[in-house]
């Protein structure tokens, strides 16, 4: 089983990719964690662009999510609402029109910030874009808040981060073993 990883943040070592890769050791033996690193390429969602072939690296994208068994989407909240680059890579997967790449796809949703609210609203705004794209979302969501005190390097060190993030990976494999 592999669990496609995408990042919103386009820093190589930003607080989300450090949670997203200390996240990604936790899941359960067996499942694999493949990070889709060319987000930051990703075009801006423009429908002109949404042609057949698609841009190669929408293309990409697309055959990336349809290969997963699982999706994790990571996102940095900037004032109260999720990364662009997250938007537009759920923009691109949602398409073509009847078909989407993400349909039916069972989807994590984490977020690491410094401010003590854990990025709550841009969780709340990636879940709803990812539910209304077709992804199946998992009710339950994982902010890392203080995240700069909350890793050390791409290790959890809250214990009751750690635990609820482990336990929303173990529902997302365990819940997508059920849909299968």
């Amino acid at each position: 089983m592999n669990v496609l990883v995408l990042v919103g943040s386009l820093r190589p070592d930003s607080l989300n990719r450090r949670f997203a890769r200390a996240a990604a050791a936790e899941l359960p033996p067996g499942v694999e964690a493949r990070f889709f690193d060319r987000l930051p390429e990703l075009p801006r969602y423009d429908q002109t662009l949404d042609v057949h072939p698609a841009p190669a690296v929408v293309a990409e994208l697309r055959e990336a999510v349809l290969a997963a068994d699982a999706l994790l989407v990571v996102t940095p909240e900037y004032n109260g609402a999720p990364s662009g680059l997250i938007k537009d890579a759920i923009d691109w997967v949602s398409r073509p029109r009847g078909e989407p790449a993400i349909a039916g796809k069972r989807t994590a949703v984490l977020a690491a910030t410094m401010a003590p609210r854990g990025a709550v609203w841009a969780r709340e705004m990636t879940a709803r874009s990812l539910t209304v794209a077709g992804a199946v979302v998992l009710a339950e969501t994982v902010g890392l808040a203080t995240a700069h005190e909350g890793l050390d390097g791409d290790t959890i060190v809250d214990d009751t981060t750690r635990a609820a993030v482990t336990a929303l990976l173990a529902d997302l494999v365990e819940a997508d073993a059920l849909v299968a």
